[in-house]
């Protein structure tokens, strides 16, 4: 059954699309089955996919409005070798349409039910703000994993998505939590980057990924080109430390998997 992860951060320009546009490759790398979810109405991670949002006929407002199945709408990213459920400005409509809807927050999660058992994990790159799209990808997630930069202004929106996580998981997602908090543009040698990177771990502790995305030209340039940095180039830094963030995940997920069989052996 898949793990469905929301990239998720209010605050814009932190790195939430290149995170799941390459975490998904990353793990595509790994042999694992993955479905990226564009629920941000921009289209960057679909575009970043590959995938033409101008060209695409059946979108993300379709399932959300229960007009398509994702079966029906997902189509495949050739480049990052993951299946993608595509985004363009028509997910605009969406929010609006589903204002007046019962269980309107939960519409992700019903439309994933038929998909879990065909992927090992489900991305969602969300908008860069707590609307209803945000709360859709949060109802139907297992984890959030944040993206920030080392900065103190980012410790501010991490506090106000952290009280959003908690209420939803009281309200309507118990099973939801931080998967873990990405530390994006990193560089080592500012002592602003270091400070702040010291009190996430004081406040987070191994929720904290030990990778860390460095500040990367090809990194960059990937998403002009419609491709993965790891396609475009796979030898650069950027891609090497998603792949080692894809590789954290998979020996954190071993790790969980393997202590609950101990325990349910005990």
């Amino acid at each position: 059954m898949a793990r469905i992860l929301s990239i998720a951060n209010q605050k814009g320009g932190v790195g939430k699309t290149t995170t799941s546009v390459n975490l998904s490759a990353s793990l595509a790398a790994y042999k694992k089955r993955v479905l990226l979810i564009d629920m941000d109405p921009q289209g960057n991670a679909t575009m970043g996919s590959g995938i033409n949002k101008a060209k695409c006929e059946y979108s993300v407002y379709h399932v959300l409005t229960e007009k398509k199945s994702i079966e029906d709408v997902t189509v495949i990213s050739e480049q990052g070798k993951y299946h993608l459920l595509p985004c363009n400005g028509d997910l605009v409509a969406a929010e609006v349409e589903l204002m007046q809807e019962i269980g309107r927050e939960s519409r992700l999660r019903h439309a994933l039910k038929s998909v879990k058992d065909s992927y090992d994990y489900v991305i969602i790159d969300c908008p860069p703000s707590l609307n209803l799209l945000t709360v859709n990808s949060l109802v139907a997630s297992d984890g959030v994993l944040i993206p920030m930069q080392c900065e103190y202004y980012a410790l501010e929106g991490l506090s106000a998505l952290n009280n959003t996580i908690r209420q939803i998981a009281k309200l309507i997602n118990p099973k939801l939590r931080i998967e873990g908090i990405l530390r994006t543009m990193y560089d080592p040698r500012s002592s602003l980057t270091n400070a702040v990177s010291a009190q996430l771990r004081k406040y987070f502790g191994d929720r904290v990924y030990r990778v860390s995305i460095p500040r990367n030209v090809r990194l960059a340039e990937a998403p002009s080109h419609g491709l993965p940095a790891l396609v475009y180039d796979r030898n650069s830094k950027g891609s090497v430390a998603y792949l080692a963030l894809a590789g954290e995940m998979l020996r954190q997920e071993k790790a969980a998997q393997a202590q609950t069989t101990q325990l349910s052996g005990s």
